[in-house]
């Protein structure tokens, strides 16, 4: 049995045999394994003695896509860092260790879209110099690239930039600059909150790359986005934070 059939035969044993009905409009988990070895035999750079490849694989879907992959996540991401450890030794290219993948949501992507990024990440400065100039980094091979069912594969496209953004609510407008703010009761949160039903470290807010990105600090009486508790969220213009009692919207000037 080939690698890339065996891999299909565990995929279906992940939902009983149903996987290929539960996948079957979007993005499939067996098109994920194919494009993740293309990568990897793309992304090769030759060190001292050995030819390496990536060892960390992030595989970035829309956020309808990846609604799909509840409940399966983890026994994916495992079949897809055995199929990648498989496919290395079978073309003799050398692993720092074990690959590992990740999924993320990246809302730039359509749905049936899916991107690649990979990393070699541990590996030792002086062993995996680039043969060539210009080659790949040992932290970063490069860009993420874009799969789609009807388009050549593409770099990922930086996100477009923004204005200000700003948490308008109890009274104040708040500019939220830097990459980390705290919110909550205590004076020395970023962003202080007078309601008693706020905790006093109760969330914290980040730039990703220009997304904001709120997370709950286990708080008591929790974070919720337009009505809904989260325990981390992407911020839209236009959202509703609820912290406590307190009500703040996000905004982009």
């Amino acid at each position: 049995m080939s690698v890339l059939r065996n891999l299909e035969a565990k995929l279906e044993g992940l939902v009983g045999g149903a996987f290929s009905r539960a996948f079957k409009s979007r993005v499939q988990p067996v098109e994920i394994a194919r494009k993740l070895a293309k990568e990897m035999q793309d992304n090769q750079t030759v060190s001292i003695s050995r030819t390496y490849v990536p060892n960390h694989y992030t595989v970035f879907l829309s956020s309808a896509d990846r609604e799909q992959f509840e409940g399966y996540e983890d026994g994916l991401k495992k079949e897809l860092s055995d199929y990648l450890l498989e496919h290395a030794r079978t073309e003799g290219l050398a692993l720092v260790t074990r690959p590992t993948v990740e999924f993320e949501t990246d809302d730039r992507l359509e749905l049936g879209e899916f991107g690649i990024l990979t990393q070699l990440v541990g590996a030792a400065e002086e062993e995996v110099a680039a043969a060539h100039e210009g080659g790949p980094s040992a932290e970063d091979f490069g860009h993420t690239m874009v799969y789609s069912p009807d388009r050549d594969a593409r770099p990922l496209a930086p996100a477009a930039p923004v204005g200000r953004a700003l948490l308008v609510g109890e009274g104040k407008r708040t500019v939220l600059s830097g990459s980390r703010l705290l919110i909550g009761r205590s004076r020395d949160c970023d962003i202080t909150l007078e309601d008693p039903n706020a905790s006093r470290r109760h969330a914290e807010l980040r730039d990703e790359d220009g997304r904001w990105v709120i997370t709950d600090l286990g708080s008591t009486n929790g974070v919720k986005v337009n009505g809904r508790r989260v325990e981390e969220a992407v911020l839209r213009p236009g959202d509703e934070l609820t912290l406590g009692l307190a009500k703040l919207t996000f905004e982009l000037e």
